[in-house]
């Protein structure tokens, strides 16, 4: 390592222009990074590292913008997160988007924003049902908990691995508030029925669309049907902020509410170091305070401190421009691995895409056929053991986990969780993200082939 004295352009190998601000002075101490190259991903080689079932991309430019938010010292939230909810928003098509700092909080705020006494009769209170899928990620179900409220869990499709829609309207009752579901590793759901459900009987949708950005319904993006969705940019999701969330709404007074819970449960709307957005910020007469309280420090929600960094958000947004790269990428190799994998379907059931779709895929999800002679784990244990990674299709049946099982949850199940048990014994996926090769992709096709004839 060694220091070294630059103005305020500082120009670095591979093309990192770094702007230094005002406030560092006139000269300032730099770090020069032996290499660049240990930074990024380095090239997989099948078959001697091992083949990840996600990962993150990065290259310079997501280093460029963290190092030039990072010089901001504004370290919560500011210009760099800012742009990404306008870009991001613009991407989708939808009016607003409030980031956060994971797509779990993201789940937390979209739960808890329609517990508002601000909707009026439309709020959901304690007690009341929200419908739901038992083979989920854990966070699409926990906020409906912690708010009180009652999941219904329905079974899901073999092939989809996505709520069954036509049992949904048989199980609706009076207590039935919401449909809090998700687009199943980037496979989107029914959404025509599932909003044609919504509208007639006055229920709020969520879209966890955390595992499909990029997706589209009939050629809309998912994410945008729902009066809330949810999004993750953790590092094995579409694009990444390391850690990072949104939820996106064209609900204006969805999008202020969310905003509430996230920022402290305040009343006020300024983001972060602005003051008097509303134009009478000591002019409010709210609950019982006195006239005049400062609109900063009014608060009309139990909230919570869920902001995203504006270096998280620096990043997110140079991913943002590598989106339509990396969806392209994804598609390309889910149809690769359909093509090589289908001559073993008689032991294997291959992904169905829905109806009306375009994936963005988060994984390959496969099962093994019943009584076709290995078991999931023979085939699981076999590809780790070729360095090739495996993921479980999340909880498998949430209420088997010891989170329900250990404790006194309230819960209801529609009918049999007949296929999502089958899901918890017979199924997993493996990885289609981008930085997987066609060497790699050929490899795990070459792996499964040895299995069957080994």
């Amino acid at each position: 390592m060694q220091f070294l004295k630059f103005k305020r352009r500082v120009t670095k190998s591979r093309n990192i222009n770094v702007n230094i601000p005002e406030h560092f002075g006139d000269r300032v101490e730099i770090i020069l990074l032996p290499s660049l190259d240990n930074y990024f991903q380095k090239k997989i080689i099948p078959g001697e590292s091992y083949v990840p079932a996600s990962g993150k991309l990065l290259d310079e430019k997501d280093l460029h913008n963290l190092i030039e938010s990072s010089l901001d010292m504004w370290l919560t939230a500011g210009r760099f997160a800012e742009k990404f909810e306008e870009e991001f928003s613009k991407f989708l098509g939808v009016k607003y988007c409030s980031l956060t700092n994971s797509g779990s909080s993201g789940n937390l705020l979209a739960i808890s924003a329609l517990t508002s006494y601000k909707l009026g009769e439309r709020r959901l209170k304690k007690g009341d049902e929200v419908i739901a899928v038992a083979g989920c990620f854990p966070t699409t179900i926990t906020p409906i908990i912690q708010n009180g409220l009652v999941p219904v869990f329905f079974d899901i499709d073999i092939g989809t691995y996505n709520i069954d829609v036509s049992k949904i309207e048989h199980a609706i009752s009076e207590k039935t508030k919401a449909i809090f579901i998700a687009h199943t590793l980037g496979n989107p759901f029914n959404l025509d029925r599932v909003c044609e459900i919504c509208e007639r009987y006055n229920l709020w949708l969520i879209e966890d669309n955390c595992d499909a950005l990029g997706s589209k319904f009939n050629s809309r993006f998912t994410g945008t049907f729902g009066h809330l969705a949810t999004h993750s940019f953790y590092p094995a999701h579409h694009i990444t902020m390391g850690e990072g969330g949104a939820i996106v709404t064209s609900d204006k007074q969805l999008y202020h509410i969310v905003n509430s819970f996230r920022d402290w449960g305040r009343d006020c709307w300024c983001p972060p170091g602005k003051d008097n957005t509303c134009g009478k910020r000591f002019k409010w007469k709210l609950g019982n305070l006195p006239y005049g309280y400062d609109h900063k420090y009014i608060y009309s929600h139990l909230g919570y401190n869920l902001k995203v960094t504006d270096m998280q958000a620096a990043v997110g947004l140079s991913q943002l421009k590598k989106l339509p790269f990396f969806i392209k990428k994804r598609r390309e190799n889910w149809q690769r691995l359909y093509a090589g994998l289908k001559e073993f379907e008689d032991f294997l059931i291959l992904p169905q895409t829905t109806e009306n779709s375009e994936p963005s895929w988060f994984g390959f999800v496969i099962s093994v056929r019943p009584n076709c002679g290995f078991s999931k784990n023979d085939l699981v244990n076999y590809l780790e053991s070729n360095k090739i990674g495996t993921r479980m299709l999340f909880a498998g049946n949430i209420i088997k986990q010891p989170a329900f099982t250990e404790q006194n949850i309230e819960y209801r199940v529609y009918r049999k969780l007949k296929n999502t048990d089958f899901v918890m014994e017979n199924t997993f996926w493996i990885g289609v993200w981008p930085g997987l090769d066609t060497d790699c992709i050929n490899y795990m096709i070459e792996k499964f082939s040895e299995f069957f004839t080994k």
